[in-house]
C-alpha cells in the first residue's frame, strides 16, 4: 500500500505559547501544559546523549570530548582515551549509545569523523567505560565509512540497536550525491553490523557482488536522526533534504530510498533534483517537510508522563528551532504539532528520559541539556 505523505502546513496547527517563570519556561501544546528547564549546561556543541544506570548522563561534544554528567548537572572532565577526531564543518564527535548489555559489559559505542588516508569519514568505535578512572578502556574501531574524502558535510551518524542487538549506523552522502547510487562504496546508507563489527548473516547484500556487505538500505542523503519503534521493533530515520524534502523513512532490508534520483526538495540554487518525486524501484517517505526544518535527533515516545503521546514520533529541528511531534494513530502519521516554537535554540538530539520526560540537546556553544515535562 502506498505511503501516506504529508507536506508542512497540512498537519496539526502549532499550538505553542511562550511565557517565563522564575525557574522554567512554559509552553502550551494541544494536550499538555509544558515546562522547559535547563538540567546541565556548559557544553561545546553537544551532539549525542544517553542515560546511564544510576542517574548519570553521557554527552558527546562535536569538538571531540565525551563527558559524564552527574544527576545534579555537574559536568565531569572529558573521558580519557578517546580517538582522534576531525572537528570541522558538520564533523566531530557525534552519537553515543550504550551496549544492550551495558549493566554487565560497561561498553559504549560512539561515532565520529575519523582522519585517515584520503581525508575523513564516519567511523564507529566501542570501549569499556571505567567511571572510576573517568576513561575508556580497550577502545576498538568496529566500522569505517569507505572511501574517506575531503569536506565537512553529511556524516549522518546516528546509532541504534535493533531487537536482535545488531547495530544500525546512518551514513550521509558526504556531499557527494552523484556517488550515492554506487553500491560498491559507503555513501548515503543505513548499515548494519554486529557489536564486534562483523557482518550479520542475514544482511541483504552479504556475499553479493557489487555491494558493500554492511549495507542495510540505500539512497539516503544525510540521516541525522534514527530511533527504534518499540511497538514493532522497526528502525525509523529522519534525513535532511536540500531545499525542502526532509524525510521520515522506515528503512527496510535491501530497499532504495531514492536520493538523488527522487526527492521532494530542490537544489539550493533552485533547480529540480533528479527525475521528480516518484520512480519505480524507489521507496516513498512516510512523511516529508517542505520547506525544510533541518531535522536532527529522533525519538519514539513510550513514557507515562505524556500518555496521549505514546507512540508519537519526536524530531528536533535545527533551522526552525523547535520540536516536531508527529501524531501517530495505529502506526500511521496523521499530522504534526510544532512544540517549543519560540524557545529560539537549535535542537540537536531528542531522548526519552528514565522519568518519562523528554530531554533535548541544544546545539550551541555553550550548549545545554533541557528537560521538557508537564507543568
Amino acid at each position: 500500500m502506498r505511503s501516506l505523505l504529508f507536506k508542512f502546513g497540512l498537519g496539526l496547527a502549532s499550538l505553542a505559547a511562550f511565557s517565563i517563570t522564575a525557574t522554567a519556561q512554559e509552553f502550551k501544546s494541544a494536550d499538555y501544559d509544558l515546562q522547559v528547564e535547563v538540567v546541565a549546561e556548559g557544553f561545546e556543541y553537544p551532539w549525542g546523549l544517553a542515560f546511564l544506570p544510576g542517574g548519570q548522563m553521557i554527552v558527546t561534544e562535536r569538538e571531540g570530548p565525551i563527558r559524564l554528567v552527574d544527576p545534579d548537572g555537574r559536568l565531569l572532565p572529558p573521558l580519557e582515551n578517546v580517538p582522534e577526531v576531525v572537528a570541522s564543518g558538520q564533523g566531530g564527535m557525534l552519537d553515543v549509545a550504550l551496549d544492550p548489555d551495558f549493566t554487565e559489559s560497561s561498553i559504549i559505542y560512539f561515532s565520529y569523523s575519523e582522519p585517515g588516508r584520503g581525508g575523513v569519514s564516519t567511523a564507529v568505535a566501542r570501549g569499556k567505560l571505567n567511571k572510576a578512572a573517568n576513561a575508556l578502556e580497550d577502545v576498538k574501531v568496529i566500522f569505517q565509512q569507505m572511501p574517506k574524502s575531503s569536506g565537512g558535510r553529511h556524516f549522518g551518524s546516528r546509532l541504534v540497536f535493533g531487537p536482535d542487538k545488531t547495530l544500525f549506523i546512518t551514513l550521509g552522502d558526504r556531499g557527494e550525491r552523484d556517488r550515492v547510487q554506487d553500491f560498491t562504496i559507503h555513501r548515503g546508507q543505513v548499515v548494519r553490523i554486529n557489536r564486534d563489527g562483523s557482518i550479520p548473516d542475514d544482511n541483504p547484500f552479504k556475499g553479493k557482488s557489487g555491494y558493500m556487505p554492511e549495507t542495510w538500505s540505500h539512497g539516503h542523503r544525510n540521516p541525522q536522526g534514527a530511533a527504534l519503534d518499540p511497538a514493532t521493533g522497526l528502525l525509523w530515520t529522519v534525513e535532511h533534504g536540500a531545499r525542502g524534502g526532509d524525510e521520515i523513512n522506515q528503512p527496510e532490508s535491501g530497499k532504495n530510498y531514492g536520493w538523488p534520483i527522487i526527492s521532494y526538495g530542490r537544489h539550493y540554487f533552485g533547480t529540480k533534483i533528479g527525475e521528480g518525486t516518484e520512480k519505480a524501484g524507489y521507496e516513498q517517505p512516510l512523511f516529508y517537510w517542505d520547506p525544510s526544518i533541518a531535522p536532527s535527533g529522533m525519538m519514539i515516545y513510550t513514557g507515562e508522563m505524556f500518555p496521549k503521546w505514546q507512540g508519537d514520533v519526536f524530531v528536533g529541528a535545527l533551522k526552525y528551532q523547535l520540536l516536531s511531534r508527529l501524531d501517530r494513530e495505529n502506526g500511521v502519521i496523521q499530522g504534526e504539532e510544532r512544540l517549543l516554537d519560540g524557545y529560539g535554540e537549535r535542537i540537536r538530539d531528542v531522548r526519552q528520559g528514565p522519568d518519562g520526560a523528554i530531554y533535548l540537546l541544544i546545539d550551541s556553544d555553550p550548549g545545554a541539556v533541557l528537560r521538557v515535562s508537564r507543568k
